[in-house]
């Protein structure tokens, strides 16, 4: 398993020892989408969908979701967030909703898996505003498209 610290010299899984680690300023950026029909979209715009604000809801349970990371995906270190932030764009050419989360820590370890939760949190929640007129909605396209800080430094995915 060389390559892989999550797991041990056994070939089990384990929570890697970040102790030894100098605490860094670490940025991670992710996006994704919700593609949908051009009249759940323009629900969305109007503001019409029965459960309320789909963009303000989904903003905040993206925030919400990168902060329980840790409660979700087992092997990752709880981490103290200093900052989330959400953009949800109405997208005309998807159609549908794009969003991104730029999520920061001054840590040991990096908020990929934050800023990745944050987006699917956010996408899910889109879904769930709006299910009830469209079922057929496509959550896609996470990536993690930026981090600095840390060991290995900036990334940068095109």
């Amino acid at each position: 398993m060389a390559g892989l610290s999550h797991f041990d010299t056994d070939g089990n899984a384990h929570m890697v020892d970040v102790s030894d680690k100098p605490v860094t300023a670490r940025t991670a950026i992710a996006e994704g989408c919700v593609k949908m029909s051009p009249q759940t979209l323009q629900m969305i715009a109007d503001g019409s969908a029965k459960k309320g604000d789909v963009l303000g809801i989904a903003r905040i349970a993206g925030i919400t979701g990168a902060k329980k990371t840790a409660d979700l995906i087992p092997l990752c270190h709880p981490l103290p967030i200093t900052k989330v932030a959400l953009d949800l764009t109405l997208d005309d050419t998807l159609p549908g909703v794009r969003i991104t989360a730029t999520v920061k820590t001054g840590g040991q370890t990096g908020v990929e898996m934050e800023a990745l939760t944050a987006v699917s949190t956010a996408a899910l929640t889109v879904y769930d505003m709006v299910k009830a007129v469209q079922k057929d909605m496509e959550i896609g396209g996470i990536r993690l498209t930026f981090k600095e800080g840390g060991k290995s430094g900036r990334f940068e995915n095109p």
